[in-house]
């Protein structure tokens, strides 16, 4: 599941490194804002709902509520983003980042990057996200990047501390107009199967939070609707991502041009993950992969060499799928390239109906330009540590 939840987190590295050479830094971080704000109160509230932690009101949730979310978003995935927390009481906490991966791909930009997405991009997305657990809540620094600027060494920690308050004094905060478009589209609806409360396992995330969550305990059952809802938060964030994208376009050409970037890079970065992570070959790898998946959003099957994709409900939001196909096989090509560079597709059918067949060239082939711009994140060579759950109480 980390895995996963990392993968989300190089989707913004993907298509940001696009937006910026399209249209500038500034765009840039505007574009950032709107995909996460337009995307991540709505698979909040999803994964609240899934697990069991979900307010009995929606919108009084509690500071260890957002904190549960964030531990399972992919804005902050474990240790790459290492989120460490502190609970006062229901109403007053702190987090801060031991180590900051998003930081140290930017760092080496310069400040005016750092500044971009430590204060621009940060302040209205925590904001964002707070809000699908209540609207009062805010999320403040105590200290933050450029470290230069907060009279820290380049080489001290955490890298950043924030206090979260909610207060029925404080403003509620409002929603931007592209999440009433994300909140209606066939992945922010979408049914999943119920977890079984009958499996062997833990079945939800009621009860205290906790320092590093530990997925081994959950069930199986319980498992699989974790990795279904990750796969949507990265559909869900891809929505947003084409909304912010197509307002500021010149074209409707220049918009998909961007998205299959974004795409084709993700595609090759997931599938290496995914492959090392799993040791599957390049079909149990496609099976896996957060394009495909999840299966009640994407209907496609890997069978006899091939992959085969049918309309689905992936299809009516016009998200990553409709980026593939007959006249756009790259984003397949970059899957089965990272897992063994001779492999290639062959791409057949039309529309949203095509099958893709698995074929071994000769020669090796190079790695995609975007493949290889996404993989500037260190989150692409991230490696994760086994860790301890320990509760955490309010102090």
């Amino acid at each position: 599941m980390p895995e996963l939840l990392l993968i989300g987190q190089l989707i913004d590295r993907s298509g940001m490194a696009w937006c910026i050479s399209a249209f500038g830094r500034e765009v840039m971080a505007q574009i950032a804002i709107e995909e996460w704000a337009a995307s991540s109160p709505v698979y909040t509230r999803r994964m609240q709902q899934a697990l069991g932690y979900a307010p009995a009101e929606e919108g009084h949730g509690d500071v260890v509520t957002i904190f549960k979310g964030l531990q399972l978003d992919i804005g902050a995935p474990p240790q790459f983003m290492d989120f460490r927390y502190t609970v006062h009481d229901p109403r007053h906490g702190e987090f801060h980042l031991d180590h900051c991966g998003a930081l140290m791909d930017v760092e080496p930009m310069g400040p005016d990057y750092v500044r971009s997405m430590c204060h621009d991009i940060e302040d209205p997305t925590f904001d964002a996200t707070a809000v699908a657990s209540n609207p009062r809540a805010q999320v403040r620094p105590i200290h933050r990047p450029p470290r230069s600027l907060s009279h820290q060494r380049a080489d001290e920690h955490p890298h950043c501390a924030w206090t979260v308050v909610i207060d029925d004094a404080h403003p509620e905060v409002g929603p931007i107009p592209a999440l009433a478009k994300v909140a209606v589209s066939r992945a922010a609806t979408l049914q999943l199967d119920p977890i079984d409360p009958a499996d062997e396992g833990r079945a939800d995330y009621a009860g205290p939070l906790v320092s590093d969550l530990d997925l081994s305990a959950f069930s199986h059952s319980a498992l699989v609707r974790i990795a279904d809802e990750v796969c949507l938060q990265m559909h869900l964030l891809d929505l947003g991502f084409l909304l912010a994208v197509r307002a500021r376009a010149e074209t409707p050409e220049q918009a998909e041009e961007i998205a299959t970037k974004q795409l084709v890079g993700i595609s090759g970065v997931a599938a290496e993950r995914i492959s090392k992570a799993l040791s599957t070959g390049p079909l149990e790898t496609l099976a896996l992969h957060p394009l495909l998946n999840p299966a009640a959003y994407v209907d496609a099957t890997v069978a006899d060499g091939a992959v085969t994709v049918r309309p689905s409900a992936a299809h009516d939001d016009g998200g990553w799928i409709t980026l593939c196909g007959p006249d756009s096989p790259r984003p397949l090509q970059a899957a089965v390239r990272a897992v063994d560079p001779h492999l290639d597709v062959e791409v057949s059918g039309a529309g949203s109906a095509w099958s893709a067949t698995l074929v071994r060239r000769d020669e090796p082939a190079a790695d995609f330009d975007e493949v290889a711009v996404t993989r500037f994140s260190t989150g692409a060579s991230f490696v994760f540590e086994p860790r301890r759950s320990l509760p955490i109480t309010p102090v």
